[in-house]
């Protein structure tokens, strides 16, 4: 495969799964708006996902409605999530040889849906509960297409290898975000209901209720969010299969180029696995996640270098 199809491959997916991540984030973000409006900051996600100054934020971080305008619909926001779906669809435009055309009908019908029609206007002045998820559902749409009618070959393998980097990435920056919160509420004593929104951030409440029968604990939840296997989206699961669609290009690969590459992940994944970090540790936490995010570019770095051809 040319490293130019590739690397156009990973960046369609990254895209992709930012995308999905930072609608469920606004999602749970907008439900806690609405529970507690007086003492709701959307001043993190601004930063996140906004491109405001400093000024700026402040002066919109309680403005619900013009938040959710800046980062879902905003084409002059490069972060916002028109402008990663239209990124995604531009690069699978590119490679439209290289995927099969379910998965460009989902992608082409993501981007029309939150491009024009009923979708933005739901959320600008109507139930923006309610367009959010229709948004998702396309997310969710696309990951079907690409899992179920993708061939198991080179372009799949890449394609997971962008999902799986992002993902990552998003863990460790969300909890990164929320964990301050969670440290607050627990200095106060009684209830933190910071960490029921935290896993449901990440995707994961349903598994967690499940797994913990209901109780919200800061070392359960930070147990869950960094080391559990069966919860996708855990840092640990997240690099182990990081780590498995990697090995799959062995055969492919330049061999140093993969030597140097499969170290970089296997030690990321193991500093992962064997961590032991203290959730009422909130700096040592800070500087693990701050150390992972480091790993994850360098990888990503000397991936665009080795793999696809990138200065």
């Amino acid at each position: 495969m040319l490293s130019r199809v590739a690397d156009t491959l990973y960046w369609l997916a990254r895209y992709m799964d930012r995308t999905q991540a930072m609608l469920q984030v606004i999602r749970v973000q907008y439900q806690v708006s609405q529970d507690y409006p007086s003492d709701t900051s959307w001043r993190p996600l601004l930063y996140s996902y906004g491109s405001r100054r400093p000024d700026e934020v402040t002066a919109m971080e309680k403005d619900t409605p013009r938040v959710l305008e800046h980062l879902i619909l905003d084409k002059d926001n490069p972060a916002s999530t028109y402008n990663n779906v239209l990124q995604a669809r531009e690069n699978a435009r590119a490679v439209q040889d290289h995927i099969t055309q379910e998965v460009w009908q989902c992608l082409n019908s993501f981007y029309h849906a939150i491009r024009e029609g009923d979708l933005p206007e739901q959320i600008r002045n109507g139930d923006p509960l309610s367009g959010i998820d229709e948004l998702m559902r396309h997310g969710l749409v696309f990951i079907g297409a690409v899992q179920h009618n993708m061939p198991r070959d080179d372009s799949y393998g890449y394609l997971h290898l962008g999902r799986l980097l992002e993902r990552t990435l998003q863990t460790a920056d969300t909890l990164r975000i929320q964990w301050p919160v969670v440290a607050e509420q627990m200095q106060r004593g009684g209830p933190i209901p910071q960490l029921r929104y935290l896993v449901h951030s990440l995707a994961g409440l349903e598994l967690y209720l499940r797994s913990n029968r209901g109780n919200f604990n800061p070392d359960s939840v930070l147990e869950f969010v960094l080391h559990s296997r069966s919860f996708p989206h855990s840092l640990d699961a997240s690099l182990s299969r990081l780590k498995w669609y990697f090995e799959r290009l062995k055969a492919e690969s330049p061999p140093e180029s993969y030597r140097e590459l499969e170290f970089k992940i296997g030690r990321l994944a193991s500093e992962v696995k064997f961590s032991n970090v203290s959730p009422t540790r909130p700096a040592q936490l800070d500087e693990f996640l701050l150390h992972t995010r480091k790993e994850l570019l360098d990888i990503a770095v000397t991936l665009g270098k080795s793999f696809f051809g990138r200065s």
